[in-house]
């Protein structure tokens, strides 16, 4: 069980199945259909709860941590998680994606050292 709570009191419940820790921060909304990897590693969003309103995230994967030849991610933004948390419909475990390494939520629970996610019931 995993709740977001509001600054008004509003709550919203759901399953946890990040790091099992409390997170604070704004709550900022993304209407993007694809990139969520890259959404999570954005630097911009440190400290922000981040809300995807597309309904199924994690679909195609998350692909390799490999560096180009200049030492950056090859595949992300940056090299590590920059949000305190995410708040998804529903989260695929299953991807498919020829590209891809892990899935979403396995991802996601490998690097959650900062952030939290909530599965919104």
């Amino acid at each position: 069980m995993a709740r977001l709570l509001l600054q008004d009191g509003t709550a919203f419940e759901g399953e946890s199945f990040g790091a099992p820790i409390d997170a604070d921060g704004e709550v900022v909304f993304t209407t993007g259909m694809v990139g969520y990897p890259e959404s999570l590693t954005d630097p911009s969003y440190r400290g922000q709860i981040l809300v995807f309103t597309y309904p199924l995230i994690g679909n195609y994967g998350v692909p390799s941590e490999e560096l180009n030849e200049y030492g950056f991610s090859r595949n992300f933004e940056s090299e590590n998680i920059h949000v305190r948390g995410v708040v998804v419909a529903q989260a695929s475990e299953y991807f498919s994606h020829r590209a891809a390494v892990t899935s979403f939520p396995e991802w996601h629970q490998s690097k959650t050292r900062i952030s939290t996610t909530l599965l919104q019931k």
